[in-house]
């Protein structure tokens, strides 16, 4: 199961679903529950003993982005069914993402055994990140994968306890970009604008994980956005952009600061 506005978080989360699916039953198919879309997310999911999900989302801010929050705690449900959450974030850190989803999980009824967070080309930019997860992130995830397949295949169910992850048990507020100044920044009413070359070709529409954009005119955002990047990022000429000078400065800081290359974290 993901939310996966860019891919990023499909692929690291479906290569571990995949891997750990080949180590306790080889040659079986593992089941996908994409819900990047609305109305994915009008769907609920009952999970029992003998269940194994793989789950992945997104790091916005240091946390699982709040507009996720009903659906993880209200559509899904389990009964004993082992999880591995997965988180992805854009170079910076995942602060207490891992340790948001996996108390998320619990409290669905999931036993977390395993845990990671992965690093994706931020949303926000082709230069942080870029590429990634790349072929030795993915050779991380088959590790991990591998490994937490030993694990599971090992225990019981009732030895089975939530995996310690980094990050604050109470967890902190989502994290606030700073001007020079040291005056927060504020981008959430923030939303992209539509060069002339559109050709209404309704991809913008189609992937918008708020369902924000209308196909009757893909040059408008009428809801929420949430910058997760589909519009920008999958549009095939490039006319999805952001002009708003605060969301241009974080965007040019972070790729300044977190210029280094993060490494997945991996805790089984």
């Amino acid at each position: 199961m993901y939310f996966s506005g860019t891919g990023t978080t499909e692929k690291i989360v479906t290569r571990i679903a995949e891997t750990i699916a080949e180590g306790l039953t080889p040659g079986k198919d593992i089941t996908v529950f994409d819900f990047t879309s609305p109305s994915a997310r009008k769907m609920t999911h009952d999970f029992g003993e003998g269940d194994l999900v793989v789950f992945g989302v997104p790091t916005y801010a240091g946390r699982v982005p709040n507009v996720l929050l009903p659906y993880i705690k209200d559509g899904i449900r389990a009964d004993n069914a082992i999880a591995v959450p997965v988180v992805m974030f854009g170079n910076r850190d995942f602060d207490d993402s891992l340790i948001e989803l996996e108390e998320l999980l619990v409290g669905d009824g999931f036993k977390p055994v395993a845990a990671a967070a992965f690093v994706g080309e931020h949303a926000f930019s082709y230069k942080l990140a870029a590429g990634r997860p790349d072929e030795l992130d993915m050779k991380t995830a088959v590790r991990f994968a591998v490994d937490a397949a030993v694990k599971i295949k090992t225990m019981s169910i009732t030895e089975a306890v939530p995996v310690r992850v980094s990050g604050q048990p109470l967890v902190r507020p989502y994290y606030t970009p700073r001007d020079r100044n040291g005056d927060p920044i504020d981008i959430r009413k923030v939303k992209p604008v539509t060069g002339d070359e559109c050709d209404r070709c309704g991809i913008c529409a189609e992937v918008c994980p708020m369902g924000s954009i209308p196909k009757s005119d893909p040059s408008r955002c009428d809801g929420i956005c949430i910058k997760c990047g589909a519009c920008v990022k999958k549009c095939p000429l490039r006319c999805k952009t952001f002009t708003d000078e605060k969301y241009l400065y974080h965007m040019h800081e972070l790729e300044e600061m977190y210029a280094r290359r993060a490494e997945p974290a991996t805790f089984l």
